[in-house]
């Protein structure tokens, strides 16, 4: 196999295999460690602060027992210091970094959380255009996604296994990296792709040899790497 083009390096949950996942301290060395963007989970707190956190309680990260979506952000913020979706913009305008944004479902609020969204970035909208970064909306969920449709943002599915990629509502696809041995670019009508998560040094050349657009990883440092000596 021929390597096609270097992937741009999207730092998952910022540079989460150094340092304590989706963490201010995490985002910030993804820019040391030389990432094009960031990838984060959004949640809705139960006073519509949107941040960036991935599970539905904070037990796994912060040994607590709260609930996002029954919390006000002050509670949260207390018992764990949480990114909020306007603070990594900001870190991401200040730096020119894209942004990779994936809404969670089920959530109890259910499309609440893309309409706070699309709130946020339309208030950032010219700001973004002058710093000349790409924000892309991500979710599992095929109705968030086709709900954001005729929104002015890029959309991307995200896929556990490539033969849903033809029946995605988004503009862009993102498959599990495990499933793109076998992907196929001509079939997919010239839609973006973004990959996760790619953490190995195969996974890595895999990505970078079918020519994906945007590959997460925890590793933003070795994925430079990688990529660049071959």
């Amino acid at each position: 196999m021929t390597p096609s083009s270097i992937p741009l390096i999207y730092a998952h949950r910022g540079a989460s295999f150094d340092y304590p996942e989706m963490s201010r301290e995490a985002y910030l060395a993804a820019i040391e460690q030389g990432a094009d963007g960031f990838e984060c989970d959004l949640r809705l707190t139960k006073d519509s602060v949107l941040i960036c956190w991935h599970d539905a309680t904070m037990k796994r990260v912060a040994d607590c027992d709260l609930v996002i979506a029954e919390s006000t952000y002050e509670e949260i913020n207390s018992a764990y210091p949480v990114v909020t979706l306007v603070e990594l913009l900001e870190i991401a305008l200040e730096h020119g970094k894209g942004l990779a944004l994936e809404t969670k479902h089920p959530v109890p609020t259910h499309g609440a959380v893309e309409r706070e969204l699309l709130k946020v970035l339309a208030s950032y909208k010219v700001r973004v255009a002058q710093a000349g970064i790409s924000v892309a909306i991500m979710s599992f969920s095929w109705f968030a996604i086709a709900r954001l449709r005729r929104s002015p943002w890029n959309t991307v599915y995200l896929i556990p296994y490539r033969w849903f990629a033809l029946f995605s509502p988004g503009h862009s696809i993102g498959p599990a990296v495990s499933a793109i041995k076998n992907l196929r670019r001509a079939r997919l009508r010239h839609r973006k792709i973004f990959v996760w998560t790619a953490n190995t040094e195969e996974q890595i050349l895999l990505c970078k040899v079918k020519g994906i657009d945007v590959m997460m990883t925890d590793r933003p440092a070795f994925a430079r790497t990688i990529l660049e000596a071959r």
